[in-house]
């Protein structure tokens, strides 16, 4: 039991280091502010990008339409999602990395190198690891990949981990263009999902 304690108010120093932290304070357009969501019962850990504006401007992950997206992927509710003994919501950066001319800036690398490894130690319960986007592929997988081949490559990957497509209404043509994502992968994903999540 006190073991237990004490990696959970190791994790609970930790995130709350990460949310005040400051290091790129120079390079963000509108200012510092880490959001993420984890604790030591997470039991899926969602390894995304970076906060759009609208997380910016709302302190809540994914509440824009790539959220509404994933989480029709996944077939859960709100409620689920923001559980954070549901889902560990992990982007390789935490704050809103500005606009570019394509969309969003890439995320820091200075964040993951900073914080990732010492909180992805402290989430022991993790069963399935969903990896959403390139920049989080290429910190999470040995084999760098095409996205759209590591996203083929489910049924390898399962029943600890999937690669998945960023949400984004940026994404309309890629999920046009290969059917078989909602068709073959999403249907296994979801019944994955509600094993590791069931009481």
């Amino acid at each position: 039991m006190l073991i237990i304690l004490i990696t959970q108010t190791m994790l609970m120093q930790l995130l709350d280091q990460i949310k005040t932290c400051t290091l790129c304070e120079q390079s963000l357009p509108l200012g510092p502010k880490p959001v993420l969501q984890a604790n030591k019962n997470s039991k899926i850990l969602l390894a995304g990008q970076a906060p759009s504006l609208n997380v910016h401007k709302t302190g809540k992950l994914f509440n824009d339409a790539s959220g509404k997206r994933l989480r029709n992927w996944l077939n859960v509710d709100e409620a689920q999602f923001y559980n954070a003994d549901n889902f560990a919501i992990i982007p390789m950066a935490f704050c809103y990395p500005g606009k570019g001319r394509l969309g969003d800036l890439p995320p820091s690398p200075l964040c993951a190198k900073t914080w990732h490894e010492a909180l992805l130690s402290q989430l022991n319960n993790i069963e399935l690891k969903i990896i959403i986007g390139q920049y989080a592929q290429r910190y999470h997988l040995e084999k760098h990949t095409s996205l759209t081949e590591q996203v083929g490559k489910w049924n390898t990957l399962l029943p600890t981990q999937i690669v998945l497509p960023h949400p984004s209404p940026r994404n309309q043509m890629w999920l046009k263009h290969h059917p078989w994502f909602e068709a073959d992968v999403l249907p296994v994903l979801r019944a994955r999902i509600k094993e590791v999540l069931q009481p």
